[in-house]
């Protein structure tokens, strides 16, 4: 296997490009060389390097705590829950909130073999028991799984004596917060309703 089909196969793994689309890539970075391949791998190196998650929320940042964690001016006794950093990227961009994030790691499901252990709910139960948490928003997407982890979650938090809320108008069956505009998201937090265990 030569470098550029490495290079090409190693493309290809990325998401949204399949291997039309990464020979196109390759060689677009190879035909500029000096002006974006050597500064794209430079700074992939140094992004792996440094880039870590947060021990405290899941964010990654090249800081721990991260930037959101360490930042005084953002409400502890908020924490706004999602699937994945994309997501906690994606409601940052809409300036709608100003408390704690916690990331999970994905969502429950049986069918890909992730439970509860595979993700990081036992830290969220932790945090909400230690920190003095006043309110738990799920920020879950609006798929079979992501409903599933929300229910899962209200459960755990149940005898906590926390307000459980989630997000509300705006956020479409089947949508991904990551796809959603910042206008949308920013619906989405102010309508955010009220949970209770064994709620629909």
């Amino acid at each position: 296997m030569t470098e550029l089909d490495r290079l090409i196969q190693l493309l290809a793994k990325l998401p949204g490009l399949g291997p039309r689309s990464a020979r196109r890539a390759a060689l677009y970075l190879i035909k500029r060389r000096e002006a974006v391949m050597e500064p794209l791998a430079a700074a992939m190196a140094e992004a792996a390097r440094t880039i870590q998650p947060c021990t405290i929320c899941g964010n990654l940042d090249t800081i721990d705590p991260c930037t959101l964690c360490a930042d005084p001016r953002r409400d502890a006794g908020q924490i706004c829950v999602v699937e994945d950093v994309a997501d906690l990227w994606a409601i940052e961009r809409a300036h709608a909130f100003k408390g704690r994030y916690h990331v999970l790691g994905g969502t429950l499901s049986a069918l890909d073999g992730i439970g509860p252990s595979e993700l990081r709910i036992d830290a969220l139960v932790a945090r909400v028991k230690e920190a003095g948490v006043r309110e738990v928003i799920l920020a879950m997407n609006a798929t079979v799984e992501g409903q599933t982890t929300v229910h899962y979650i209200i459960d755990r938090l149940a005898d906590i004596g926390v307000s459980v809320t989630r997000l509300a108008h705006g956020v479409p069956v089947g949508g991904e917060l990551d796809y959603l505009d910042e206008g949308t998201l920013a619906a989405a937090l102010k309508a955010r309703t009220s949970m209770k265990s064994g709620a629909a």
